[in-house]
């Protein structure tokens, strides 16, 4: 489709080329021959003609100079407008190309999107299905064991509940835009924290900085919580995990960092991807998600013209730091001092 688009663009803008080419020799041609008549009409009137009442020789003269000029002139703008339109043809080309690569990969962005939310939801909706008709088939199915399904479907839809609020949200921070105030961003980690710590209490905020921030506070308080989490799942039991704040003159944020298997090399230019999940291997069921959450974090942080970055290698620490635009404060304002006037 997209190969298609792009001769058809490139065909319109050769066009258009050739159009404007064609125009400017039309004048170009125009002018420089009515140049060169007038010149040679003016050296005839002021030399004598060689018999006098005799015009004929400088009127052949003029009309052969006139004929060669003509031919020298369409020579040099037939091979000008060559030139041009090979030229044109490869910048239209080029120009098309680049005009409808952002197109084409949003374009594959959001069919590779559609793809892999059609089979998130499918795989638990089969899942379900399956387990739902045997129940249905099996007249033997006692209280006990339906309960166990109907605990193991219940997992299921709070599962898609989730993962349709992650979308929704990803879909809204897409279109919307965001309304920023002075977020104090110590208070904020600290309330993140203190509802993380009372289901699991590992988690240990290093300084306790006074920072603020230029930032939607919701926005701020769901870009910690998701960090904080991701950091929680992939993470040993017994680990702590750090939220260290931190503060300079332009940008001020926080970094979260934990223990654990670290991420490949390979693997970190992707884990911002929509979809993307580490290895299952390597992540196991318990830690299983959608890989929408770093995501979501960082469409929150570029809506916020801050910067996310990641470091970690193998059997490393993985560190997040997520930095913000700080508040601009106005200097204060200085006592105006009385002018005396002075009486003449």
């Amino acid at each position: 489709m997209f190969k298609s688009a792009t001769l058809k663009l490139t065909i319109w803008y050769v066009i258009i080329v050739i159009s404007i080419s064609v125009l400017f020799s039309i004048v170009i041609y125009s002018i420089a021959l009515s140049e060169v008549s007038a010149r040679i009409a003016n050296l005839q009137q002021s030399v004598p003609p060689l018999i006098p009442g005799d015009s004929s020789i400088f009127t052949l003269l003029r009309e052969t100079q006139i004929h060669e000029a003509e031919n020298s002139l369409i020579g040099a703008l037939v091979i000008t407008n060559l030139v041009i339109w090979l030229a044109g043809g490869f910048g239209s080309y080029y120009l098309a190309r680049r005009t409808l690569r952002p197109i084409e990969e949003a374009h594959d962005a959001q069919s590779k999107f559609t793809s892999d939310a059609s089979h998130e939801l499918r795989t638990p909706l089969a899942s379900m299905k399956i387990e739902l008709e045997v129940a249905l088939r099996d007249p033997g199915t006692t209280k006990g064991e339906m309960r166990e399904l109907l605990e193991s479907n219940l997992e299921e839809v709070n599962r898609l509940t989730k993962l349709s609020h992650t979308l929704l949200q990803l879909s809204k921070l897409d279109h919307d835009n965001i309304t920023r105030e002075n977020v104090e961003l110590s208070v904020a980690t600290r309330t993140i924290i203190e509802r993380f710590n009372k289901t699991q209490p590992r988690i240990v905020l290093t300084n306790k900085r006074k920072i603020h921030v230029l930032a939607n506070e919701s926005n701020v308080e769901e870009l910690l919580t998701i960090l904080i989490d991701n950091a929680l799942k992939y993470s040993p039991p017994t680990s702590k995990i750090e939220v260290t704040l931190i503060k300079q003159r332009q940008m001020s944020g926080f970094k979260v960092v934990n223990a654990g298997e670290g991420i490949p090399p390979e693997t970190l230019p992707h884990i911002f991807n929509r979809f993307y999940r580490a290895d299952a291997s390597r992540t196991g069921s318990a830690k299983k998600g959608y890989g929408l959450g770093l995501s979501l974090a960082k469409k929150i942080v570029e809506l916020h013209d801050g910067e996310l970055t990641v470091s970690s290698a193998i059997d490393q620490d993985t560190t997040f730091q997520v930095m913000l635009p700080n508040i601009k404060r106005t200097p204060p304002k200085l006592p105006g001092i009385p002018i005396r006037k002075k009486h003449m």
